[in-house]
């Protein structure tokens, strides 16, 4: 063969040879078999669904399945009203309560970026309050009065993130957390009308972390603190920030802390069970469940969000896109590998680990379920939750709003469903 046959010959196989896929930058509809998914493995999910909607385990849900960058399953199930039989909507505005946090952690991100401020800086540098920060010593649960000790060191902006920094949660905390913190009237951040998200932190300076920082894992009021610190650092309110800055860069049209009257009939019912099955319930965590549609100016960054299912969806796709979506960058990729990656070093999260933002699935955790290592994940107190998958690259939500008996194997039994249909 000579020389101009054989580059002939390479041109040829070249040109037939198939360019690699690339990942999709925007979510698309597609098929089960598109997405990597088989159809037939796929009906399970929907049966049970519809079984677990006949059994009163629960009132109903939806589900969205993305892989690939394109919709494999994206349906409702059971009703938004048992006495009526009116269907769950797939659009409905759910609560989704501490999915909030990973907006926020995002929001202070993105100002991480700007120089704004650095990771291991003391929240003190931005509010005086937290300047001589006390610990719990002991606590007296006759009168609820209590003894302090020193933190051996300040608090950072990495333990707000990491959720290591000692904060604990009002309301939903310890005994301890619960009592002191109603006594100084800060709250969990729902349903909220008096008093400012700016005043009620600075208080929260003054009282004493439940223990010293960076020495456990304790679930709390860091992302309503950080909320306030993007306040700060961008000179707007979070309402404002989250609107500019993330919600209409990725045109989420329907994610919200005060959802306007015109999407009024879009939020979704809440249920919890009692002895004769679910009922429809309009108080729950010490709030009133109407307060998507109660005009607020207490922007809790840990908690106060409505959203779709498809607009959060949106918002995880950015980062499993690794910052970018439909041609907008809100973060770098090495950004959202620090959010995606262990942060607490060996400390624990039951099985997993923690980011900045984000529970992160560990070796351990992924032996226990078919997650890959790695998986990152949230949720929220109504029922909602979320996972990214960068391995399958695949984005998972299931929303609901209610609280049953059956809740947990409901949420573990989705996620093996979910996971068995793969077929590629």
């Amino acid at each position: 063969m000579n020389r101009y046959s054989f580059i002939l010959f390479i041109l040829a196989i070249i040109s037939c040879t198939p360019a690699p896929e690339k990942k999709l930058k925007t979510i698309v509809n597609g098929t089960p078999e598109s997405a990597g998914y088989s159809s037939q493995r796929l009906a399970r999910l929907d049966s049970t669904m519809n079984d677990w909607v006949d059994k009163g385990w629960m009132n109903g849900a939806v589900s969205l399945i993305i892989r690939n960058g394109k919709i494999a399953h994206y349906k409702s199930f059971g009703y938004n009203d048992l006495e009526t039989k009116a269907p769950l909507d797939k659009a409905g505005i759910f609560r989704i309560a501490s999915q909030t946090k990973a907006i926020t952690s995002v929001a202070a991100m993105i100002l991480y970026e700007e120089g704004k401020f650095l990771l291991e800086d003391p929240v003190s540098k931005y509010i005086p309050s937290f300047a001589n920060i006390q610990v719990l010593d002991k606590f007296n649960d006759k009168d609820t009065t209590y003894t302090t000790i020193p933190a051996k060191r300040q608090i950072t902006i990495r333990d707000l993130l990491t959720h290591t920094s000692g904060i604990g949660y009002a309301q939903i905390g310890s005994k301890e957390a619960n009592s002191i913190y109603a006594k100084n009237n800060i709250t969990g951040g729902l349903d909220v009308y008096e008093g400012t998200l700016a005043d009620a932190m600075t208080r929260l300076g003054t009282l004493p972390l439940m223990h010293q920082p960076g020495e456990r894992w304790t679930y709390g009021l860091n992302t309503d603190l950080l909320g306030r610190l993007v306040e700060i650092w961008s000179g707007k309110t979070l309402e404002e920030f989250f609107n500019e800055r993330i919600f209409k860069p990725l045109d989420m049209k329907d994610t919200y802390f005060n959802v306007p009257e015109e999407k009024a009939t879009r939020v979704v019912n809440f249920f919890m069970a009692d002895s004769t099955g679910l009922k429809k319930f309009e108080k729950a965590l010490g709030g009133d469940l109407n307060f998507p549609l109660r005009k607020k100016s207490y922007f809790s960054g840990g908690g106060g969000l409505s959203s779709t299912i498809y607009d959060y969806a949106v918002f995880l796709q950015m980062l499993l896109n690794e910052g970018e979506y439909n041609g907008v960058r809100l973060l770098s990729r090495n950004t959202v590998r620090m959010m995606t990656m262990n942060q607490i070093g060996d400390l624990n999260l039951g099985d997993n680990k923690f980011g900045l933002g984000f529970a992160i699935v560990s070796e351990k955790g992924s032996s226990m379920m078919p997650h890959q290592i790695g998986t990152y994940s949230w949720g929220g107190a109504f029922s909602t939750g979320y996972w990214v998958d960068p391995k399958e690259n695949m984005v998972v939500l299931i929303y609901r709003q209610m609280w049953g008996a059956h809740d947990a194997e409901i949420d573990a039994k989705f996620k093996v469903l979910v996971y068995q249909a793969i077929h590629d």
